[in-house]
């Protein structure tokens, strides 16, 4: 035997895909290959496949070179990355048993090896030939996920469709990309729905990329397709530390955009503005990356370089709700966080909320209980943590979005702050409530009281006094304060008492 001509035979054989016409309609439909997948994703000439010749064991399931995934490892950026790519040319890159066995293969290199791991996502979902064997894979591999989170970054891109069980191991992983047009998502389809309740919904509208991204908050990104997801994912791997032992890649300083940040907040303070054109003034020019835009907009989070380091931002959104916390946000909010923390990355906050959202929606909702995510994740962070108050912060919110008491390393408050326990309007109301109903002007009274007690209370310079504020800045400080400060708290070390785990409202 020629066991040159042997081994090239089967190679090409593996690497055969589903067929000249599968991949042609592949490419019809707008996706490109598994392998193309893959190879655009990783450094040039970086990758190493692992697993090309298993197939499955099924009876009449026909070839199916690589059991309808490809597996391996390469470099983004220089730096290690294990990457899986399902194979809709190959059995609709449904997940049975030696499928998923090569996935979790990658997924124990990766956690050993301490390196990301990416899953390309295009799959009919489980085999159905192959019945509980499929099921169990799926289970395996949600295991791995967990294991692996807070350990090792995991992102997810889905490219094509995703129903059932395949859902949840996207769902556990640390962030979703999916391609409009060609990802779906959801639990039960579209004609499970209409035979169940009699609502018609399509399959885009139920589980299609903005849906996910802006009704349910399942992705975190949205692109309009697999060349853009690529890019985008090589551009998080290149934020993102390899594992939670290491920290987040530098790069050289960029100057921020020109804002005018003096003149940013408006005099009067029930009137709106931006608060990303501040990201936009403080942060690195052109760096910030924002995460899930489109869901619970009355709170913006995402990463940006400070001075070359990168940097997890949060931030009230006044434009949205007037920059309430509600139920999507405080989930949202909680799970960045968390995030963040787990990979190394500073936290820095800037506020302007009034509170949370109040209605018998939120409060039937659990608002309590999702709320209480936000505390629990802030103080349980252990990254250096900075806090600016650029307006309003007002009860529980003020605590809420990471305060000095809930653990915040340093904060500073713009002169414009107002830190209270409520809104000088309501307070004013309350305090001065028989004084109002005796006057003969009661809302020239009101007027005046709501002046006094701003002045008296609802400013940075009572709370700087108690020392809850460490310094008040002018806005055009801030870049700077932020930059020496997260300097100080680079060699921060901050301890935990010993623990299984806490118990998080989830």
């Amino acid at each position: 035997m020629n066991h040159r001509e042997d081994l090239t035979r089967r190679r090409e054989a593996a690497h055969g895909l589903g067929g000249s016409e599968r991949v042609r309609r592949q490419h019809d439909m707008g996706k490109l290959t598994a392998r193309e997948r893959v190879i655009q994703l990783l450094d040039p000439g970086s990758w190493e496949e692992l697993g090309a010749h298993v197939t499955h064991r099924g009876q009449d399931l026909g070839d199916a070179p690589g059991d309808g995934v490809v597996t391996g490892v390469g470099l983004v950026h220089g730096r290690t990355v294990y990457v899986y790519a399902q194979d809709f040319t190959v059995l609709g890159g449904s997940l049975g048993e030696m499928h998923a066995a090569k996935i979790q293969r990658v997924q124990d290199l990766a956690l050993r090896s301490g390196a990301p791991i990416v899953g390309l996502n295009d799959s009919g979902g489980a085999r159905i030939q192959e019945g509980v064997d499929a099921l169990n894979g799926y289970g395996e591999i949600f295991k791995r996920n967990t294991h692996a989170s807070g350990v090792i970054p995991q992102i997810t891109c889905i490219m094509g469709p995703s129903a059932g069980g395949a859902v949840y191991s996207p769902a556990l992983t640390d962030i979703v990309v999916m391609v409009r047009g060609t990802a779906q998502m959801f639990i039960t389809g579209p004609q499970v729905i209409e035979a169940v309740t009699g609502e018609k919904v399509s399959a885009e509208e139920l589980g299609g990329a903005d849906s996910q991204l802006r009704r349910s908050g399942v992705a975190h990104f949205a692109t309009d397709d697999d060349e853009q997801a690529l890019a985008l994912i090589r551009e998080l791997l290149g934020r993102l530390p390899s594992n939670n032992l290491e920290d987040p890649p530098v790069r050289a300083a960029v100057e921020p955009e020109e804002v005018d940040l003096a003149r940013l907040v408006p005099d009067d303070p029930n009137k709106p503005y931006d608060i990303r054109t501040a990201i936009f003034g403080i942060f690195d020019g052109g760096s910030f990356l924002e995460f899930q835009r489109g869901y619970a907009d009355n709170l913006v989070v995402g990463l940006a370089y400070l001075d070359g380091h990168p940097v997890a931002v949060v931030a009230n959104q006044p434009r949205v709700l007037a920059g309430t916390l509600d139920i999507n946000a405080s989930d949202k909010l909680g799970r960045f966080v968390r995030f963040a923390d787990a990979f190394n990355l500073p936290l820095v906050t800037l506020v302007d909320t009034p509170g949370y959202l109040p209605g018998t929606g939120q409060e039937y909702g659990g608002i309590i209980r999702h709320g209480a995510k936000v505390l629990y994740a802030y103080a349980e962070a252990t990254v250096p943590k900075v806090t600016i108050i650029c307006r309003k912060a007002y009860g529980g919110a003020y605590l809420a979005m990471c305060s000095r008491s809930l653990g915040a390393d340093l904060a500073a408050a713009w002169p414009t702050a107002e830190i209270a326990v409520m809104g000088p309007e309501g307070a004013a109301n309350i305090i001065y409530r028989r004084e109002l109903q005796g006057a003969d002007d009661p809302a020239a009274v009101r007027k005046k009281k709501v002046a006094e007690y701003r002045e008296r209370f609802a400013n940075p310079y009572v709370a700087a006094a108690r020392g809850y504020v460490d310094t008040v800045i002018f806005p055009e400080e801030t870049r700077e304060f932020l930059i020496r400060s997260l300097q100080s708290l680079y060699g921060k070390r901050d301890g935990r008492p010993p623990k299984k785990h806490g118990n998080m409202p989830v």
